[in-house]
């Protein structure tokens, strides 16, 4: 099937209709000169990949394995990629009915609750900054904008590990990180 026959398909394809990459277990291929960057741009032999319905079908063939590496996979092969961070980030969030749904750079959607929480994590630079888990071991971490948005809504809870910021999510406390103690 053509590249561009494909990516049309998946531009009408639901969510619902990822391929099963977590269930194919193809051979090793070896190393591919993919790079997902911290900043969500895909880049392919150091230059940036520019079609965004390209990175997109890319997306939908990767996996992250227990060995923590990331993975292109297809029914007869798996190939290696590098991600700096996360590799996708949360570019929009909204709520409804006290309800928050997060969208990734590339579309796809998850919603805050007891099966799908937010973890805080370090980032590359060491700044402690939320991530969710989007599918196949794969995850987001929040952008700036979304960040910000997400902490005009939180609230303070005292823990053992000292004064936490967070949101509920249909009921279910979201953590956005931690005050520092001199502020407190």
């Amino acid at each position: 099937m053509p590249l561009e026959s494909l990516t049309t398909h998946l531009d009408a394809s639901p969510r619902a209709a990822l391929p099963p990459v977590d269930t194919w277990d193809p051979p090793f291929c070896g190393d591919m000169a993919l790079t997902i960057a911290a900043d969500g741009r895909w880049w392919h032999e150091g230059t940036p990949i520019g079609r965004a319905r390209l990175v997109r079908l890319l997306s939908r063939l990767l996996r992250r394995e227990a060995d923590g590496d990331y993975y292109l996979v297809t029914p007869v092969e798996k190939l290696r990629i590098q991600v700096e961070d996360r590799p996708f980030l949360i570019a929009d969030a909204d709520c409804r009915d006290g309800v928050w749904t997060l969208t990734t750079n590339l579309g796809d959607s998850v919603t805050l609750g007891t099966e799908c929480r937010l973890v805080v994590s370090a980032m590359p630079s060491g700044d402690p900054v939320p991530e969710v888990a989007i599918r196949f071991g794969l995850s987001a971490r929040l952008n700036r904008n979304v960040y910000y948005r997400l902490i005009d809504t939180a609230e303070m809870h005292e823990t053992p590990n000292g004064s936490e910021l967070g949101m509920y999510s249909d009921g279910v406390w979201q953590p956005l990180g931690w005050l520092p103690e001199e502020t407190q």
